[in-house]
C-alpha cells in the first residue's frame, strides 16, 4: 500500500495527494515511485494532484536525496527521464494541479507537468534548483517557457525567486487563483467538466498537444540527468545544501 501518496477515486476523477505534511510534502525516493505507479495505473478520466496540509510540495527531501550536502559516491543510474516525470508528461489522462500552498523545486516541476493549474491565494512558486547548485528538471527547462515566455522563465530559473499566486496568474503560470477554501471545489468542478466529455477524444487532444508543442521528453530527460550528475559533484552544490540546512547565507566558489 502507498504510504507517501494517497489516492481516491471520485466518480471518474482521481485525486492524488502527496501526504508527507510533516516535511511540507517533500519527496523521497518512495514518494517518487508511488507517484509514478499511481499515475501509470490510474483508470480515472482526469487526475487532480494536490498536497496534504498547507504545502503543495517543497521539492526533494534534501537530507535523503541530496545526501545532506555530503559527497555521495554511490553509482548513478544511466541518464534518463525519471519515471515520475515520464508518468506525468506521457500519460493521456488530463492532469490538474490544485496548488494549495508553496510549490518549489520539484514541487513547481510537478505543477508544470500538469495540463492545468488552479492555485490557492496562499500558493507560492519557485524554481529553487539554482540555489542548490543544480539545474531544474525537464518541465522547468521546457514547459515553463511555454507558459510564461523565455525571458520570464529565464528570470525565474536564474534567480530562484519565489513568486506569489497573484503574480503567477499575471504571467500565465497558473490558469486561475481562488480563495484558499475554494481550491478543491474549483479544481474538482473543472475536473468533472472534463471527465464528462468523451474520454477517447480528450485523450487524443492531450496526445495532439504533446505532439504539437512538447520536446522529446526522453531526450531532454537524458540531458538533464547528465547535467545533474555533473552538478551533484560540485562544491557549489554541497555548499547550497549545507547552507540551507544550517540556515545561513551560501558562499559559492564556481567549482
Amino acid at each position: 500500500m502507498p504510504e507517501d501518496v494517497r489516492y481516491e477515486l471520485d466518480g471518474h476523477v482521481g485525486i492524488v495527494t502527496i501526504a508527507r505534511p510533516q516535511v511540507h510534502n517533500a519527496l523521497r525516493r518512495k514518494t517518487y515511485d508511488e507517484l509514478a505507479e499511481l499515475v501509470q495505473t490510474s483508470t480515472a478520466r482526469v487526475l487532480v494532484i494536490t498536497g496534504e496540509g498547507r504545502s503543495f510540495c517543497s521539492g526533494d527531501d534534501v537530507r535523503e536525496l541530496m545526501n545532506g550536502g555530503e559527497e555521495n559516491s554511490a553509482p548513478r543510474p544511466a541518464p534518463r527521464l525519471t519515471p515520475a516525470a515520464g508518468a506525468l508528461l506521457q500519460t493521456n489522462i488530463p492532469v490538474i494541479a490544485a496548488v494549495n500552498g508553496p510549490a518549489v523545486g520539484w514541487g513547481m516541476e510537478m505543477a508544470l507537468m500538469a495540463d492545468l493549474r488552479v492555485a490557492a491565494r496562499r500558493a507560492k512558486f519557485g524554481e529553487l534548483f539554482v540555489k542548490r547548485g543544480l539545474c531544474s528538471d525537464v518541465a522547468g527547462i521546457a514547459r515553463l517557457a511555454q507558459l510564461v515566455g523565455r525571458e520570464r522563465a529565464a528570470e525565474l530559473l536564474f534567480t530562484g525567486e519565489v513568486i506569489d499566486a497573484e503574480r503567477a496568474e499575471r504571467i500565465g503560470l497558473v490558469g486561475r487563483v481562488v480563495d484558499d477554501e475554494q481550491l478543491m471545489p474549483a479544481a474538482l468542478q473543472l475536473a468533472r467538466k472534463i471527465a464528462a466529455n468523451p474520454p477517447l477524444a480528450v485523450a487524443a487532444l492531450k496526445s495532439g498537444l504533446r505532439e504539437a508543442l512538447d520536446p522529446d521528453w526522453s531526450e531532454l530527460g537524458r540531458w538533464v540527468s547528465t547535467r545533474l550528475g555533473e552538478l551533484f559533484r560540485t562544491e557549489d552544490h554541497r555548499e547550497g545544501v549545507k547552507s540551507f540546512l544550517e540556515k545561513r547565507e551560501p558562499n559559492y566558489v564556481g567549482r
